[in-house]
């Protein structure tokens, strides 16, 4: 009998990385499904051990997609399974922009963070989170223990991004239950 690897999917990733599978919604070098992480249908319901969503849910609107997502990963997660997820920190980002005053180009680099760098029609954000609004968005889709960490340390990506020294990113670990 043998032993079946664990899947993990890196929702939103470019970067491949041994054990992790990559789903986004555009095609590229190292994608392995080309999704909508608001329809995770090529999953089976509690199949994925783990998620790794970087700076992908502020591409989401509130109302729908956002909620929908993230009853997508609740889903496809296995019991015990956690979703380590990294947004723009909305309180950190908007406090670092007040601080900016007068320094235009700095505040255009904070505002980009806000809205998107708007390079592609996928890069533009339609939600700001903080680590209550999230915990409260988690919570409503099934998740519990929802803890802020400072880094997750598995991808180079925005999760690490800093500004004049200030991490920038909400980086939380969900579980599901």
């Amino acid at each position: 009998m043998s032993v079946q690897e664990p899947l993990r999917l890196h929702i939103g990733g470019e970067q491949t990385k041994p054990g992790w599978k990559i789903v986004n919604i555009q095609s590229g070098p190292g994608v392995d499904y080309v999704a909508d992480c608001t329809d995770l249908h090529a999953f089976a319901d509690e199949s994925v051990d783990e998620i790794y969503a970087s700076h992908v849910l502020e591409h989401l609107g509130y109302m729908e997609k956002l909620p929908r997502a993230l009853a997508e990963f609740h889903r496809v997660l296995k019991k015990d399974g956690c979703a380590r997820i990294s947004v723009p920190d909305l309180d950190t980002v908007c406090q670092l922009f007040l601080e900016a005053h007068g320094r235009v180009n700095d505040r255009i680099l904070l505002m980009r963070m806000l809205f998107g760098g708007q390079t592609d029609p996928y890069d533009f954000h339609y939600v700001g989170l903080s680590f209550d609004l999230l915990g409260e968005l988690l919570g409503n889709a099934g998740f519990v223990r929802v803890q802020r960490v400072s880094e997750f340390g598995l991808f180079e990506d925005t999760s690490e991004q800093r500004f004049n020294d200030t991490l920038i990113s909400l980086n939380v670990v969900a579980h599901k239950p």
